[in-house]
């Protein structure tokens, strides 16, 4: 049974415990543990990594995670890993229907598609895209990305995580990151799910900084939930899959690995739901960057420059003076990725639908549909509210390279280049 009782604060220190006492005091690993559980440490930044980014937990489990089987090979399926160079990575705006539900019974692995990748998940630099869609649970088997973190964007259904550190239920409006190396299980609730993972080969994701924001707005600490301790003495046969230098590789398991009775640190498991997200807007003229509306980030080794940045477009006023409203027609060194979880996007009204996807890479020009243009340009400036709508965009400093199945898929949508073709030349040298 789930449980409900969440530990909140991004990146906070947290310590939770399933059974009393079963958190060492003092110290995190005596000579031997209440419970004659093994202490073991998980961390997912170096050990030397400043105090202010160090990331690790000590978790107090029936069984070390090596007590497992080797590891063999299995088949990838359509999921990708950067670097991938199966076709050269077109310049031309890209757009794509949603990934069709499963009508087999398949599971959240069986389910997973690559869309697009970039930089290199050996040397931890850029992300993956990948979609999933599942109609069913996992029950005795396990995943878990040595490549990178994983963040969850649900576009349909609810689904409950069972991990290494607890369990999280997470709906649509929210999203959920599973650090680097963590072991999940997932479970649709009501029903198929579809939605899409950014993971991220680099540094992990942190708030963004404020600026001349000061304290607040944005997404805030305390809003950030983190499961509390759960777990099962279950000796069921698993099996293990670990997504490893862009392969996947399964073990065998004589026991249930969600044996950790209790955790304390700052690296786990967490969720957070989109509509806390302060959104901050323009009061007076022009449309602000889209980089105002970003909920994480994955710094990279350019100050200002992000490997990949989550950033969202949500219910939100409208209130900006004599201001062409949508986003307005630009050319910049990020490359963007976007999807719509509900409802329309401004800037794109027609084809662009719940659980589709677009891509805008590096210098390549984008905007407005003509008719959004038309409409935009001689709309009514009161104060505007927009309800219907909830998209997203992983947008990195790096060329998002579509995978052979993007490009050829029946879902990619080859005419997505027509919804310019009525921009019109009004030029005619008066003001």
């Amino acid at each position: 049974m789930e449980n409900l009782a969440y530990l909140s604060g991004f990146n906070n220190e947290h310590e939770t415990e399933a059974l009393p006492d079963a958190l060492p005091k003092g110290q995190f690993s005596p000579q031997k543990v209440n419970y004659k559980l093994y202490a073991e440490q998980f961390s997912s930044t170096a050990f030397t990594a400043p105090r202010s980014e160090n990331r690790r937990s000590w978790t107090y489990r029936i069984r070390p995670s090596i007590a497992m089987g080797d590891f063999v090979v299995m088949d990838n399926g359509l999921l990708r890993t950067a670097p991938e160079t199966a076709i050269p990575c077109p310049p031309n705006v890209l757009r794509w229907d949603p990934v069709p539900l499963p009508t087999t019974g398949t599971d959240f692995v069986e389910g997973l598609v690559t869309i697009a990748t970039n930089g290199d998940a050996k040397t931890q630099v850029g992300i993956g895209i990948h979609c999933y869609s599942a109609n069913k649970d996992m029950h005795n088997k396990v995943f878990y990305s040595s490549d990178g973190e994983m963040l969850f964007v649900p576009q349909l259904g609810d689904m409950l995580v069972t991990t290494e550190f607890g369990k999280l239920q997470v709906s649509v409006g929210e999203i959920m990151v599973i650090p680097r190396g963590v072991r999940f299980s997932i479970c649709p609730v009501d029903g198929p799910i579809r939605g899409y993972i950014c993971e991220n080969y680099g540094h992990p994701f942190v708030l963004p900084e404020r600026g001349p924001v000061g304290a607040n707005g944005y997404a805030n600490q305390r809003d950030f939930l983190y499961p509390t301790a759960w777990f099962e003495d279950n000796d069921t046969p698993h099996t293990m899959i670990n997504k490893f230098c862009g392969n996947l590789f399964q073990a065998q398991l004589g026991h249930s690995p969600f044996d950790v009775v209790a955790w304390v640190g700052n690296s786990a498991p967490y969720k957070y739901d989109l509509s806390r997200f302060n959104v901050i807007n323009t009061v007076s003229y022009d449309h602000p960057d889209p980089s105002i509306f970003t909920v994480l980030t994955s710094p990279s080794d350019l100050e200002g420059t992000a490997n990949v940045d989550f950033v969202i477009f949500p219910p939100r006023w409208m209130v900006a003076d004599h201001t062409f409203r949508p986003p307005y027609y630009h050319r910049n060194i990020m490359s963007e990725f976007m999807g719509l979880i509900e409802g329309t996007y401004d800037a794109k009204e027609h084809g662009f639908v719940p659980g589709g996807m677009s891509l805008h890479n590096c210098m390549t020009p984008h905007g407005p549909e003509a008719e959004v243009f038309e409409k935009a340009s001689n709309a009514s400036l009161e104060p505007q509210r927009y309800d219907n709508t909830l998209a997203f965009m992983f947008e990195s400093r790096y060329p998002i390279a579509p995978t052979e199945y993007a490009m050829h898929a029946q879902i990619r949508q080859t005419d997505y280049l027509s919804c310019w073709d009525g921009l019109k030349k009004y030029y005619d040298g008066d003001k």
